[in-house]
């Protein structure tokens, strides 16, 4: 009886293992996200095991029925999740298309690394004809990620985003204001040409000023809207007039601290020359 006993008891236990493991199979989900340009296609696979992880995150892009590449991607963490255009087609949510004008379109791979509200960053793919490869770059976004935009009307879109380093740099991060961004992608590289759009960043400086008038009927201190009304200013060739207005609503007991640490990290993020 106890054989008996002892192997039925071992048989539960199998079966027990057998059953979570289909269990587990089960809950496990693959997805993709695909997009086309052309002759290009280009998707994105990746497995979740449970709810917001991600695994063997894997890019695949063809070029005229030919597979050119095939790898995993790299992830910070298992936890970095490809995110796709939400506003795009079902079938089209991979971003594919040509960034700077050399008639090629580029691959966009996006993530979000989960948590409150950071961070996003993006790997960019771009053909070399030459070695018949493609080569990628990584850029970090922050907590804000961007938006094509094709600011110039040229035919070629332009990553409209802000300047993360402002996040939570003069106060806690849902009272921070950030400077307006704006990158090109040209020839593998980003270049910043914020500066090229005055009328981009006057419009966003007019937006920190009121934000910044409500957060102080509100109770804040509104440091946060401050320094970035400023190191837009200083983008316009204004600084001397954004440094009046600042001084002169900003009263509180700090203000000779608050000042020297604005004037010292705007110049270390290259906003004062």
């Amino acid at each position: 009886m106890i054989s008996i006993r002892s192997s039925f008891n071992h048989s539960l236990i199998a079966f027990a293992l057998v059953s979570a493991a289909a269990v587990l199979a089960q809950t496990a989900t693959a997805a993709t996200i695909t997009g086309k340009s052309g002759n290009v296609q280009a998707q994105i696979s990746y497995e979740k095991p449970q709810e917001y992880q991600y695994k063997n995150v894997r890019l695949k892009i063809i070029r005229s029925g030919q597979t050119v590449l095939d790898q995993k991607l790299p992830q910070d963490s298992e936890y970095d999740r490809p995110v796709g255009d939400l506003l795009a087609a079902p079938d089209n949510k991979l971003p594919v298309l040509d960034l700077d004008g050399n008639k090629e379109p580029e691959i966009i791979a996006d993530f979000f690394t989960g948590g409150a509200h950071c961070c996003t960053y993006s790997l960019i793919y771009r053909y070399d004809s030459k070695s018949k490869q493609y080569k990628k770059i990584r850029h970090e976004w922050g907590n804000g990620g961007y938006r094509l935009r094709d600011l110039d009307k040229d035919g070629l879109p332009e990553f409209d985003s802000r300047d993360d380093r402002f996040a939570a740099a003069f106060t806690a991060y849902a009272a921070s204001g950030y400077p307006l961004q704006i990158w090109q992608y040209r020839q593998g590289k980003m270049v910043d040409v914020t500066r090229r759009y005055p009328k981009l960043i006057a419009n966003n400086a007019t937006e920190l000023w009121q934000t910044y008038t409500q957060a102080r009927q509100q109770g804040d201190d509104g440091k946060g809207f401050l320094s970035a009304y400023l190191a837009d200013k200083y983008m316009l060739g204004q600084g001397e007039d954004g440094w009046q207005r600042v001084q002169q609503a900003y009263k509180k007991s700090d203000r000779s601290q608050f000042f020297a640490e604005l004037r010292k990290f705007l110049r270390e993020t290259g906003y004062i020359k």
